[in-house]
């Protein structure tokens, strides 16, 4: 649900990204910290957690945090470490705050296992809200075979030192920018005419994709990438808020070290909704996630 608000921040605030020093690793950075779930005492499959202020934009946690931290959920609860496929439905907004992911296995195989899973917060009786339900497949990505028969591309987009990163922006606009500084954003100069007051007219946006802490891109991390970048909507010229209703990620291998390449694509807006299909390639050209979603056009 919080996808729009992020972007709306970002488009303001394209040029106030934080760049790390020093390169974290996988399981010693911030994006892991913030994912961080702990198993309750005698209630197996029940986790807590806390919602990072670190996430947020305006007022809202980013969808593809919280999509990592359920994920991060079904892959203590099942026997298999990988998420394959994740479908969410984001059905209320989700605030900074103690939480609560509640999983259940479906069914367990030998190569995959699938489960389900939601994410609850408290309203002011105490009682849990409902803030997003997923239903996910994993298995061993290590254990697929090599052999890819393909006719998909990878973007074509200019280097990641002719891309738009922080000089780029204009001013912030007020609350949370949070998760932009913890980003590392580098937009194709052809679908960041948006930032600058002159949309592209295209459903298309592209980027560079790193955390800004520096720590490279596992099966977990690939599940916020896919809800990253700005939405295709900017570029037809309609900017707001842009909520994500559901969203499908397919995860196909695990990403080698280095900076991910980003592709969304919107072909229908119509009744009020669109579709962004992403694909997500990796720094040896390969294709280690796909998505699609639907969201809400924003409201003129």
């Amino acid at each position: 649900m919080s996808k729009s608000y992020r972007l709306v921040a970002f488009g303001c605030r394209l040029g106030r990204m934080a760049y790390a020093a020093a390169q974290a690793s996988i399981g010693d950075s911030e994006f892991d910290r913030d994912t961080t779930i702990t198993e309750r005492p005698g209630e197996p499959g029940v986790y807590d957690a806390e919602l990072s202020a670190g996430w947020t934009i305006i007022t809202a946690v980013n969808g593809g945090y919280l999509l990592a931290m359920v994920g991060r959920a079904l892959a203590a609860a099942l026997p298999h470490p990988d998420p394959f496929t994740v479908s969410a439905h984001y059905l209320t907004s989700s605030e900074p705050g103690p939480a609560v992911i509640r999983t259940e296995a479906v069914r367990v195989g030998r190569t995959l296992s699938t489960g389900q899973a939601s994410l609850y917060q408290y309203d002011e009786s105490g009682a849990e809200v409902e803030r997003i339900r997923v239903v996910a497949s994993y298995g061993d990505l290590a254990a697929l075979p090599d052999d890819v028969r393909t006719t998909a591309l990878p973007p074509a987009m200019p280097p990641y030192e002719a891309c738009l990163g922080p000089e780029a922006g204009p001013a912030p606009i007020p609350g949370s920018n949070a998760i932009v500084d913890r980003l590392r954003l580098r937009l194709d100069p052809a679908t960041a005419g948006w930032a600058l007051g002159a949309p592209s007219g295209k459903g298309e946006m592209r980027a560079w994709f790193e955390l800004a802490d520096g720590r490279d891109a596992d099966p977990l991390s690939l599940l916020l990438a896919v809800d990253a970048l700005p939405p295709t909507c900017f570029n037809l010229g309609m900017m707001g808020w842009s909520p994500t209703v559901e969203l499908t990620a397919h995860v196909r291998r695990r990403p080698a070290p280095g900076p991910l390449r980003i592709s969304i694509t919107t072909r229908n807006l119509a009744g009020g909704f669109l579709e962004e299909d992403a694909e997500v390639w990796d720094s040896e050209d390969r294709l280690v996630a796909q998505s699609r979603q639907l969201a809400r056009a924003p409201r003129s």
